[in-house]
């Protein structure tokens, strides 16, 4: 298995910028296919975005597209999400995820999960 660990979310005002982290500890990082999902107060756990295992490819919520960037160093098993000209909507808990198989957008094909950190865009 794998352990997850976010850092990086903090309170910004519409159109900033945020970088969050997710350092992962355990089995061999590369194995995972790794995502970003989001919940605000009230609403479902939602997709965010997710990369293939050694970077081949990666995959956004429509929502994020051209705003928000994953990337991943295999070599310091570390997840990345570079969140530019965020917006109130943004503001939610934002998690990282491990999975083997599934789908990218599905939660339940996740089978790792972090502790969260919080990102607030305020207007």
């Amino acid at each position: 298995q794998v352990q997850l660990v976010e850092s990086g979310g903090g309170s910004v005002q519409a159109g900033d910028s945020l970088r969050l982290s997710c350092a992962a500890s355990g089995r061999t990082f590369s194995i995972y296919v790794m995502g970003w999902f989001r919940q605000a107060p009230g609403k479902e756990r939602e997709f965010v975005a997710a990369i293939g295992r050694v970077g081949e490819w990666s995959d956004y919520a429509d929502s994020v597209k051209g705003r928000f960037t994953i990337s991943r160093d295999n070599a310091k098993n570390t997840l990345s999400l570079q969140m530019n000209n965020l917006k109130p909507d943004d503001t939610a808990v934002y998690y990282c995820a491990a999975r083997t198989g599934g789908s990218n957008s599905a939660p339940r094909s996740y089978a790792y999960w972090g502790q969260g950190t919080q990102v607030t865009a305020s207007s």
